[in-house]
């Protein structure tokens, strides 16, 4: 618990800001308070001349808010990036300043170019003149959130349907059909897609739902979404490889998606796969069927029994061996959590996902 009490106001979220710019500053840096022209009808909240110890001054220009949404960036840069507009930009740093900053939300200030500081001492200031790159962190959660309703995460099942069906099919959703394809509850839909419109991951109005970004969606989406964490894993050894184990799968009733290394070969292959990473509703049954030992050590499969079923949604014969894989999408986030080189592996398939985009995306 943060026994700082919380800043309540704009002015006071503008002043504890500023407050632990001059204490992250190295030695014989200096700010100092510049006024805001009053002929400025759209203006920011302050500026601030910055000046390195060699004399060199560059200004920032200071937005301050209580709370900045994913959705709020676009529009915050463009109202800074237009204020002064008559000075160089290599003369001005732009600056966010909030009470609490989440990690999805410092990335997207971050990829607009614009610094930020918040309350809780998390802090990226950098300046081309003077040279200057300024960083700490503070709190990844927000440490004055009272304990009403919990901010949403795109954990569980609801959330995991929704995002398949937003990054496997390209096109403009109404909420009726997302909720049918993706076959949730009208209530739970209504969650996920508001927080998916808070964290600016959609567009939405009141006739339609684009998904535009899907690699931001997807990558968002890997922070909540684990292949061993989120669902039921067990381990176990093929004694006889896994080319045989895979041959064992297409003739078995039971109902999988290879995923992983294996699955990411059909589009992008990396490296061979030293383990199997499998999708199945009945684990045990599947390892019987397939000639699995249960291994405490030396495994080379992994067997995970889904927390949904949107795992085994649109998933296809592999061409190169007629067993059952994941879809790109589900596979990618896969790996993008995985262990060893599995973050890498995810990155070529993203790639690949990229350049044939109509290849998959329907």
């Amino acid at each position: 618990m943060n026994d700082t009490a919380a800043p309540q106001s704009e002015a006071e979220v503008l002043a504890r800001g500023l407050a632990i710019l001059t204490e992250r500053l190295p030695p014989g840096w200096t700010t100092r308070p510049t006024p805001v022209p009053a002929s400025r009808d759209s203006g920011v909240d302050s500026i601030v001349e910055l000046a390195s110890p060699d004399g060199t001054t560059t200004w920032l220009l200071i937005e301050a808010k209580r709370v900045v949404d994913s959705r709020d960036v676009a529009s915050i840069s463009e109202l800074l990036h237009n204020y002064l507009s008559d000075i160089p930009d290599q003369l001005r740093i732009r600056v966010v300043i909030a009470r609490y900053l989440s990690p999805p939300v410092r990335e997207r200030l971050a990829d607009h170019g614009l610094s930020y500081i918040d309350a809780t001492g998390n802090i990226r200031l950098t300046a081309s003149k003077p040279g200057l790159f300024l960083s700490d962190h503070g709190a990844d959660r927000d440490p004055w959130r009272g304990p009403g309703r919990p901010r949403g995460t795109l954990k569980g099942t609801p959330a995991h349907k929704i995002v398949r069906a937003l990054l496997d099919f390209d096109r403009q959703w109404s909420m009726r059909h997302l909720i049918e394809t993706a076959e949730v509850s009208t209530g739970a839909a209504y969650r996920v897609v508001d927080f998916l419109a808070d964290e600016d991951l959609i567009q939405k109005d009141e006739a339609r739902i684009v998904a535009s970004d899907w690699r931001r969606l997807l990558r968002r989406w890997s922070r909540d979404y684990e292949f061993v964490g989120s669902n039921r894993t067990t381990r176990w050894i093929a004694a006889r490889g896994i080319d045989r184990l895979l041959r064992r799968a297409v003739e078995s009733p039971t109902e999988y998606a290879v995923t992983g290394t294996t699955a990411a070969a059909e589009w992008a292959p990396y490296a061979p796969a030293r383990a199997a990473m499998i999708y199945t509703s009945e684990a045990t049954m599947a390892a019987d069927l397939w000639d699995l030992r249960p291994a405490d050590a030396g495994a080379n499969v992994i067997l995970a029994e889904p927390e949904s079923n949107a795992v085994f949604a649109r998933s296809r014969p592999s061409a190169s061996g007629g067993y059952q894989i994941a879809a790109p999408t589900q596979v990618a986030v896969d790996l993008m959590t995985g262990p060893g080189r599995n973050p890498s592996e995810a990155e070529e398939l993203v790639e690949w996902m990229v350049r044939n985009e109509r290849a998959w995306r329907e």
